[in-house]
């Protein structure tokens, strides 16, 4: 049986082991070493580590419970030392300790006290890496591994309420483009006023279908880049827009609508992060429903955009405390976590037959 304190000196150690994404082999050693220690049969492919069930069926449904053990770089501004885990009036500090350390330590210890249990759904297990870049070599790549998941917790900071919905994310590069000429003699077509028009219409525009569950489309404008010198007319100016899909449009069906609105050139780092939600009639929320958690839409993404399965977002910390200086999670939460997701486990039911199950 893992307890509570076993669990905390887990992200105890994961927390004095830098994991920054794509650098995460230290912390995968550690955590498939932990498995071995409490009997259960891990295995690993590149930096992410898994596992299922002892007596696993497939006949049964399979509910994955996942996490990630990357982190982000220390933000500026930390009085403790980010790889030290410390102790002070109940909280736990360091890099990683919020995000997500304490869901993956809270996760890998109910998976060990169920991996003999039985339940009418095969548990399997996943603390996967590059999820804060959203990278090829994490939950993606061994997704196709697990099997056929029907439906997963995935742990993030959520105060151990229950997010049933996520915005997806899209980064779009644009360029508007003009013609180089002397700014004293009004020569060329600055690409500068061109790029303004488009800001503009980002700044104003209102995609018309509107999602019951997550709103609006929204997008900002976040950088802008342009012109060489005071005397030369740009023919070139570069900005970038942050937008948060909802689930009323697919991410290229917003890229479309963009490129016929906007004077520039417009092209997305990736489409891959689409919105994503759980029914709530689902047998996970309902279980978190009848265990007190509220239900809410997540402002933040995760790997449930990659996992493209019905999920629930529900771990323990803040996302506030997130990629902030002296990092932290209250000792009390990880205890909390443990126990409610155990709970869960016990209460929550899936069809098994068919084309009914979830």
């Amino acid at each position: 049986m893992v307890d509570t304190a076993t669990a905390i000196r887990l992200l105890q150690t994961l927390i004095s082991t830098p994991s920054f994404s794509r650098e995460e082999g230290e912390t995968a050693r550690i955590i498939f070493d932990f498995l071995q220690e409490q009997n259960v049969l891990p295995k690993r492919h590149l930096n992410n580590v898994y596992a299922r069930c002892k007596g696993y069926d497939a006949q049964k449904p399979t509910l994955l419970l996942c996490s990630h053990h990357d982190t982000v770089r220390p933000a500026a501004g930390y009085t403790h030392d980010p790889f030290a885990p410390t102790v002070a009036d109940g909280k736990l500090y360091g890099l990683g300790s919020n995000d997500a350390g304490a869901s993956v330590a809270a996760l890998a210890a109910v998976f060990c006290n169920f991996y003999q249990a039985p339940l009418p759904f095969n548990l399997a297990l996943a603390i996967v890496a590059e999820e804060e870049v959203q990278g090829p070599n994490g939950v993606e790549a061994l997704k196709p591994l697990l099997g056929d998941i029907c439906c997963a917790i995935v742990g993030e900071p959520t105060q151990m309420q229950a997010a049933v919905g996520e915005r997806g994310l899209m980064v779009l590069d644009c360029t508007a483009h003009g013609k180089q000429g002397h700014a004293a003699r009004a020569e060329g077509d600055n690409a500068l006023y061109r790029a303004v028009d488009a800001i503009e219409w980002f700044r104003t525009f209102r995609f018309p279908k509107i999602s019951e569950r997550m709103g609006e489309v929204k997008m900002t404008v976040t950088m802008i880049s342009g012109g060489t010198q005071h005397n030369v007319i740009p023919a070139e100016c570069k900005f970038v827009v942050d937008v948060r899909p909802t689930d009323a449009y697919d991410n290229q069906e917003i890229v479309d609508i963009i490129r016929r609105s906007v004077p520039c050139d417009v092209q997305p780092r990736s489409t891959r992060i689409r919105a994503s939600g759980i029914a709530d009639s689902h047998p996970l929320v309902q279980a978190a429903l009848k265990l007190g958690r509220q239900t809410y839409v997540s402002p933040t993404t995760s790997d449930i955009a990659l996992l493209r399965l019905p999920s629930l977002k529900m771990g323990p910390g803040d996302s506030a405390r997130s990629h902030s200086a002296d990092e932290f999670v209250y000792l009390s939460e990880v205890e909390e976590a443990i126990d409610l997701y155990g709970k869960m486990l016990e209460n929550v039911e899936l069809m098994i037959n068919g084309a009914k199950r979830v």
